[in-house]
């Protein structure tokens, strides 16, 4: 009986010690790109300034980009890419990501 109780303790302790990382994904408004884009444009949108926000609060973070398969998707990932590097970020933090379904929007995630 005293091994149940310690073997109990033992994973809630390792329960309580692990870390709990809820990483968001951020939609980007699909009107985004409809319109000439300038860093003033870009910092309008809630969803972009909230994960450089997220990403500035947490050294070490990276960036992820979700975006779906071909030739529109990535050259949007990749123009939100050197936006943020535009806007500061460090390009090695910034990663792209082809998983999104097609016809859905840009997401982006901030990793801790």
């Amino acid at each position: 009986m005293r091994k149940i109780k310690h073997f109990g303790g033992a994973v809630l302790l390792c329960l309580c010690a692990a870390p709990v990382f809820a990483a968001e994904q951020l939609v980007i408004a699909p009107e985004l790109w409809d319109r000439p884009r300038a860093a003033r444009t870009v910092l309008e949108q809630a969803e972009i300034r909230e994960a450089i926000r997220l990403h500035i609060a947490q050294p070490g973070s990276r960036i992820v980009i979700h975006h779906g398969y071909g030739p529109n998707p990535l050259l949007q990932a990749e123009e939100l890419r050197a936006w943020l590097m535009t806007l500061a970020v460090d390009a090695a933090r910034i990663s792209l990501l082809n998983d999104v379904k097609p016809n859905e929007a840009l997401k982006i995630e901030v990793l801790k």
